[in-house]
């Protein structure tokens, strides 16, 4: 039995379990308190992070290396385009959710909200918030531009530059933290993706002390 080690509202977590549903491979859960460093999870992956799969006798960490050897070793559906300018591209969106937005949106928003209460480390910082709502505003602008150019985020087909944008956006749609109203094309790409099967999963987190948004789960929001 393949087995995920990942924690519910990481957006890393969630792009891999994305990867892996879309793929149609089947996995066990285990939720993993990662900050805690226990020493099991350490000796799983010395680097003290989600997620990790145990796939076939092997355990692999990082997320993006986890999904592209999936896209390898299962290419049906294939998740990053066949041409090397449309990998590119894909790969690029992937580094700019997981590096930049998730810097500047996902760790102060969901960082504060959520992540302090449940590592127990204190009070949100509300000069954090503050940032991170800012910050969402620019991010949603840039999706727009793109999404008024192309199907997906980084051309005609869908990518895992989409399943790691879904990723971050649904953790912060958990916390109803992203205007939906803002961008209407945006708003359209989200609720295409989050209709896949792949997301059904994600869709039924819940994170013991936080009610998802009365439309999380909401197909048709």
């Amino acid at each position: 039995m393949n087995t995920l080690y990942h924690y519910p509202l990481s957006p890393f977590s969630r792009k891999v379990r994305l990867c892996l549903a879309e793929k149609k491979i089947e996995v066990g859960l285990v939720e993993e308190r990662y900050w805690e460093q226990g020493a099991d999870f350490l000796r799983r992956n010395p680097a003290g992070k989600v997620p990790v799969l145990r796939m076939g006798g092997r355990l692999m960490s990082e997320s993006m290396a986890i999904c592209e050897y999936l896209d390898e070793v299962h290419p049906t559906p294939p998740l990053f385009p066949r041409d090397p300018e449309g990998r590119y591209e894909a790969r690029r969106l992937v580094g700019w959710f997981d590096d930049k937005f998730y810097h500047e949106v996902t760790s102060k928003l969901i960082g504060e909200r959520v992540y302090r209460k449940v590592m127990g480390t204190g009070y949100p910082d509300s000069a954090n918030v503050k940032a991170g709502a800012k910050a969402i505003k620019y991010h949603l602008d840039y999706m727009a531009y793109l999404l008024d150019q192309r199907r997906w985020l980084a051309g005609n087909d869908m990518t895992m530059a989409d399943f790691a944008a879904a990723a971050h956006l649904s953790c912060l749609d958990y916390t109803s933290d992203v205007d939906w109203h803002r961008h209407e094309v945006v708003k359209d790409w989200y609720a295409k993706i989050k209709s896949r099967p792949a997301f059904r999963s994600v869709l039924a987190d819940e994170v013991p002390g936080f009610q998802p948004a009365a439309h999380y789960a909401d197909l048709d929001f």
